[in-house]
């Protein structure tokens, strides 16, 4: 994938966010463990990482227009899908309108069976790549941009694999780090969403991606870390809420 120009950047908003004493402890400790993480990595650190460290990465490219059915059969209900911010509400900073519609069919290892129902291709191909942990539909519409921000723990990687890429891929674009990509249609990227990142969509067109967290692969005693810190996150009130949220989505969707 090419790399382009960088941009200007959108600065983050300036707002503190209250966390629970709980929460905040929390949050010091795996800033703390990411140093652990850093050390034990077997694909090293850096932005982006080459899909050679994935071995599933060439099944799931193979079967991407069997991913481009169920995500046109999930367009059709656009309007219905819930925003990015609906879910989880600690989005909120970074988009508050309704141009980032999300699709959850895993979240932190807990899996939205109705989406997943309606979407069994992509389900079996998610299901079997090893240490995922969130997957679903990223729905970024045209002019959409998400401003600078940072993932919450480098245990996971990022991968995007481009589902509906605008013509114009090069004004659809994410920076990550110092290095900045356009999505291809069938073909993944891997990428630390630990550092700072931003993505455009300065494109008259909808861009789509499936959006998966993977455990970073890591050399033994950081695989057990790592393994502890995801449970920890998982009962964490951040994830816990988003839980709720999607449920009340779901029992309104039913409705």
């Amino acid at each position: 994938m090419e790399k382009t120009q960088e941009h200007s950047e959108i600065p983050a908003p300036k707002r503190k966010r209250k966390h629970r004493p709980s929460v905040a402890v929390g949050l010091w400790i795996i800033k703390r463990l990411e140093n652990v993480i850093r050390r034990y990595s077997t694909v090293g650190d850096s932005p982006f990482f080459d899909n050679k460290h994935f071995p599933w990465i060439p099944t799931l490219e193979a079967n991407w227009e069997n991913v481009l059915r169920e995500v046109e059969l999930v367009l059709k209900d656009r309007e219905r899908l819930p925003n990015f911010q609906d879910i989880s509400k600690d989005q909120v900073s970074l988009t508050q309108d309704d141009q980032w519609k999300t699709f959850f069919l895993y979240g932190y290892g807990y899996k939205m069976d109705g989406n997943c129902t309606r979407c069994p291709e992509t389900t079996k191909l998610v299901e079997s790549i090893p240490g995922m942990f969130t997957a679903f539909f990223s729905i970024l519409e045209p002019g959409k941009t998400i401003r600078q921000h940072r993932g919450p723990y480098n245990g996971l990687l990022r991968a995007h694999l481009g589902v509906i890429v605008p013509k114009d891929k090069e004004k659809c674009r994410i920076r990550v780090g110092d290095q900045v990509r356009h999505w291809e249609t069938g073909q993944c990227m891997v990428f630390d969403d630990t550092y700072p990142h931003q993505v455009w969509n300065e494109t008259d067109e909808r861009r789509v991606v499936l959006f998966l967290d993977v455990q970073r692969p890591l050399a033994w005693p950081g695989r057990i870390f790592n393994k502890l810190v995801l449970q920890l996150i998982r009962w964490s009130p951040f994830i816990q809420d988003a839980r709720r949220n999607h449920r009340a989505w779901e029992e309104g969707l039913e409705r």
